[in-house]
Protein backbone atom coordinates (compact mmCIF):
# COMPACT_ATOMS: atom_id res chain seq x y z
CA UNK A 1 0.00 0.00 0.00
CA UNK A 2 1.23 3.12 -0.57
CA UNK A 3 2.13 6.37 1.63
CA UNK A 4 -1.22 8.07 3.02
CA UNK A 5 0.05 11.68 1.40
CA UNK A 6 1.39 10.32 -1.64
CA UNK A 7 -0.58 12.48 -4.54
CA UNK A 8 -1.40 10.04 -7.06
CA UNK A 9 -1.63 11.38 -10.94
CA UNK A 10 -3.85 9.09 -13.49
CA UNK A 11 -5.33 9.80 -17.04
CA UNK A 12 -8.93 8.27 -17.94
CA UNK A 13 -10.13 8.23 -21.41
CA UNK A 14 -13.43 7.67 -23.60
CA UNK A 15 -14.27 8.36 -27.15
CA UNK A 16 -12.21 11.69 -27.51
CA UNK A 17 -12.66 12.76 -23.76
CA UNK A 18 -9.59 12.85 -21.62
CA UNK A 19 -9.24 13.71 -18.01
CA UNK A 20 -6.16 13.99 -15.61
CA UNK A 21 -6.99 13.02 -12.66
CA UNK A 22 -5.46 13.95 -9.21
CA UNK A 23 -6.02 11.72 -6.01
CA UNK A 24 -5.55 13.24 -2.64
CA UNK A 25 -5.82 10.62 -0.27
CA UNK A 26 -6.90 11.72 3.73
CA UNK A 27 -9.11 14.44 2.04
CA UNK A 28 -12.01 15.68 3.26
CA UNK A 29 -13.96 14.28 -0.02
CA UNK A 30 -14.49 17.66 -2.13
CA UNK A 31 -14.33 16.40 -5.90
CA UNK A 32 -13.63 19.40 -8.56
CA UNK A 33 -13.45 19.30 -12.28
CA UNK A 34 -12.25 21.98 -13.89
CA UNK A 35 -11.86 24.13 -11.03
CA UNK A 36 -16.06 23.51 -10.19
CA UNK A 37 -17.66 21.46 -8.05
CA UNK A 38 -18.71 18.12 -9.60
CA UNK A 39 -22.41 18.48 -9.18
CA UNK A 40 -22.47 21.16 -10.84
CA UNK A 41 -19.98 20.44 -13.33
CA UNK A 42 -21.55 16.53 -13.86
CA UNK A 43 -25.38 18.91 -13.88
CA UNK A 44 -27.64 15.33 -14.38
CA UNK A 45 -27.91 12.52 -11.74
CA UNK A 46 -26.65 9.92 -13.91
CA UNK A 47 -23.41 11.91 -14.73
CA UNK A 48 -22.70 12.38 -10.81
CA UNK A 49 -23.58 8.51 -10.30
CA UNK A 50 -20.87 7.54 -13.17
CA UNK A 51 -18.47 10.19 -11.61
CA UNK A 52 -18.90 8.18 -8.28
CA UNK A 53 -18.94 4.71 -9.17
CA UNK A 54 -15.26 4.00 -8.12
CA UNK A 55 -15.23 5.52 -4.87
CA UNK A 56 -19.00 3.43 -3.77
CA UNK A 57 -17.46 0.35 -5.27
CA UNK A 58 -14.26 -0.17 -2.94
CA UNK A 59 -16.69 2.20 0.08
CA UNK A 60 -14.12 5.11 0.16
CA UNK A 61 -16.55 7.78 -0.19
CA UNK A 62 -15.23 10.36 1.56
CA UNK A 63 -11.76 9.63 2.10
CA UNK A 64 -10.36 11.15 -1.23
CA UNK A 65 -9.73 14.65 -2.72
CA UNK A 66 -10.57 14.42 -6.45
CA UNK A 67 -9.28 16.87 -8.70
CA UNK A 68 -10.06 16.38 -12.53
CA UNK A 69 -9.10 18.31 -15.33
CA UNK A 70 -10.78 17.10 -18.23
CA UNK A 71 -11.31 18.19 -21.72
CA UNK A 72 -12.89 17.26 -25.30
CA UNK A 73 -15.97 14.90 -25.62
CA UNK A 74 -18.99 15.24 -24.43
CA UNK A 75 -20.82 14.98 -20.96
CA UNK A 76 -21.30 11.26 -20.48
CA UNK A 77 -17.60 10.73 -22.23
CA UNK A 78 -16.01 13.10 -19.82
CA UNK A 79 -17.77 11.25 -16.84
CA UNK A 80 -16.75 8.31 -17.70
CA UNK A 81 -13.43 9.44 -18.40
CA UNK A 82 -13.56 10.91 -14.40
CA UNK A 83 -14.19 7.36 -13.57
CA UNK A 84 -11.78 5.90 -15.21
CA UNK A 85 -9.31 7.90 -14.02
CA UNK A 86 -10.36 7.81 -10.88
CA UNK A 87 -10.39 3.81 -10.86
CA UNK A 88 -6.58 3.49 -11.82
CA UNK A 89 -5.86 6.22 -9.09
CA UNK A 90 -7.64 3.69 -6.36
CA UNK A 91 -5.88 0.96 -7.77
CA UNK A 92 -2.83 2.50 -7.89
CA UNK A 93 -3.00 3.45 -4.30
CA UNK A 94 -4.26 0.10 -2.93
CA UNK A 95 -3.48 -2.76 -5.04
CA UNK A 96 -5.56 -5.01 -2.95
CA UNK A 97 -9.08 -3.04 -4.41
CA UNK A 98 -7.98 -3.75 -8.64
CA UNK A 99 -10.49 -7.04 -8.68
CA UNK A 100 -12.82 -5.17 -6.82
CA UNK A 101 -12.59 -2.34 -9.36
CA UNK A 102 -12.15 -4.89 -12.47
CA UNK A 103 -15.42 -7.01 -11.32
CA UNK A 104 -17.29 -3.64 -11.96
CA UNK A 105 -15.61 -2.84 -14.80
CA UNK A 106 -14.12 0.45 -14.24
CA UNK A 107 -10.64 -0.36 -15.18
CA UNK A 108 -11.06 -1.02 -18.59
CA UNK A 109 -10.97 1.59 -21.34
CA UNK A 110 -14.16 1.25 -23.43
CA UNK A 111 -12.29 1.61 -26.71
CA UNK A 112 -15.43 2.26 -28.88
CA UNK A 113 -15.18 5.61 -31.01
CA UNK A 114 -17.29 7.02 -33.23
CA UNK A 115 -16.78 5.50 -37.48
CA UNK A 116 -15.57 8.06 -39.90
CA UNK A 117 -17.55 9.39 -42.71
CA UNK A 118 -16.57 8.41 -45.58
CA UNK A 119 -16.27 9.88 -49.09
CA UNK A 120 -18.88 9.07 -51.57
CA UNK A 121 -21.31 8.40 -49.01
CA UNK A 122 -23.52 10.18 -46.84
CA UNK A 123 -22.42 8.77 -43.44
CA UNK A 124 -20.51 6.26 -41.97
CA UNK A 125 -22.35 3.65 -42.83
CA UNK A 126 -25.47 4.64 -44.36
CA UNK A 127 -25.41 4.32 -48.58
CA UNK A 128 -27.20 6.69 -51.34
CA UNK A 129 -30.43 4.98 -52.34
CA UNK A 130 -29.80 2.06 -55.13
CA UNK A 131 -31.73 2.74 -58.77
CA UNK A 132 -32.60 -0.23 -60.74
CA UNK A 133 -33.38 1.87 -63.66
Amino acid sequence: MAETNTVLWTTGRRKTASARVRLVPGGTGTMTVNGRDYEEYCYEETLQRIVLAPLQVVEATGQFDVIALVGGGGPNGQATAISHGIARALERHNPEWRSTLKKAGLLKRDPRKRERKKSGQPGARKRFQFSKR
